[in-house]
């Protein structure tokens, strides 16, 4: 029970999200994507859909699986466009299909005539493969969401692209929103989307008013693993535990009863490690509030990565004007703030008004998006009416 509630804990507190060493890993990666344990076979398959494994490799050598669901549960071909599904973070591809097919937007999509493809981020369960370094080493954790901009997502686009010969849609849940809106303000990757569908947006974090996620913030939890050489964030690891002791003990933060629906559904399906440098570079987001690159806390880092002494912006009024965005939010939401999406509303002001369609849902909180019994009626089936039109 106590892992339990640690787990349930890392769910809420974020984002409710030797070369022959190393040739074996790549190897045990690709063999795991064909076992019973795949998301592929544990996910799709038993639900009556066709499903295809995929290996996609980064400029920068990681090694991430791809799900592909090439048809409807009827058999019929897409006549659709391509859509690629990003998760946010702690998840992995198996975000979308958590609910009942008629219920999951991977399925729906699906079913409605889309050519479905899921993305694993970096560190997951099934993209732990490099082509030259091992996960137990800490230069392989050594990233944050700059390098989910920098190298997994033009991969992940580039690949779809290439396998299909069209321009996919893209939706985004949390994380998966920030990585896309960092690329569009750098006018990265533009060219190469269709339309992008945002749920939960998350640029600003300024307003974030989840009680849990502030105490983890204000107590440098990131920071002390980062600093103590704990490379690999592990949610279900020993160490995490004891620091999320310490949070409980804060006043004013009630970490009793913590389950819900969805955390039983995720928590049967573990959450994802990701690299400990990440959740540094979200907790300076928060303090600081701005949206730059990873800030190394020394001029002469910085100077090393950059070229500058301070770590350079992500500037959102640089993206495009003419890109078609649907962005959803929840009055709910206590980490994607309303406060801090109409800062970013505020940054696409002069975006052209046919390509931008924004969408408010009052009583919506952060994971409602993803796991919603009425998602497809609330934020699907507007979504897929908004890609119809681009």
């Amino acid at each position: 029970m106590a892992k339990i509630l640690h787990s349930s804990l890392l769910l809420i507190i974020l984002f409710v999200s030797a070369a022959a060493s190393r040739t074996k890993i790549h190897s045990i990666n690709y063999e795991d994507l064909h076992t019973s344990d795949g998301i592929c076979k544990t996910m799709v398959e038993k639900q009556g859909y066709a499903c295809q494994e995929h290996l996609v490799t980064t400029e920068d050598g990681y090694i991430l699986s791809m799900q592909r669901i090439p048809k409807a549960r009827s058999g019929e071909t897409p006549d659709k466009p391509p859509v690629l599904l990003q998760h946010g973070l702690f998840m992995d591809g198996i975000t979308w299909l958590l609910n009942p097919p008629d219920q999951s937007l991977a399925f729906i999509l699906a079913d409605n005539g889309y050519d479905v493809w899921l993305a694993n981020t970096r560190g997951t369960k099934y993209s732990r493969g490099h082509t030259t370094l091992d996960p137990n080493e800490s230069a392989y954790w050594d990233w944050s969401w700059d390098e989910l901009v920098a190298y997994d997502l033009p991969a992940t686009l580039q690949y779809v692209s290439d396998q299909t010969g069209q321009k996919p849609h893209y939706v985004g849940h949390s994380l998966g929103t920030l990585i896309a809106l960092a690329a569009f303000s750098e006018e990265k990757l533009v060219n190469m989307f269709r339309s992008a569908a945002l749920l939960s947006p998350i640029a600003h974090l300024n307003h974030i008013s989840s009680l849990l996620a502030r105490a983890a913030i204000d107590i440098f939890l990131a920071e002390d693993f980062y600093w103590l050489g704990v490379s690999e964030f592990d949610p279900k690891g020993e160490a995490v535990a004891e620091l999320l002791e310490a949070i409980c003990n804060n006043p004013g933060i009630d970490c009793n009863n913590l389950m819900t629906s969805f955390t039983v559904v995720f928590l049967k399906h573990e959450p994802q490690s990701t690299a400990t440098k990440n959740l540094v570079h979200i907790a300076q987001m928060v303090r600081n509030g701005n949206i730059v690159m990873f800030d190394y806390d020394d001029k002469d880092e910085n100077k090393k990565h950059y070229g500058q002494p301070t770590p350079p912006a992500y500037n959102m009024t640089k993206i495009p004007n003419d890109l078609p965005l649907f962005l959803s939010y929840g009055g709910q939401d206590m980490l994607s703030d309303v406060n801090d999406v109409q800062v970013l509303l505020g940054s696409l002001k002069d975006h052209d008004g046919n390509k931008l369609v924004v969408q408010y849902i009052d009583d919506y909180a952060h994971a409602d998006f993803v796991m919603a019994v009425n998602a497809k009626q609330v934020v699907y089936d507007p979504l897929m009416a908004f890609f119809k039109l681009q």
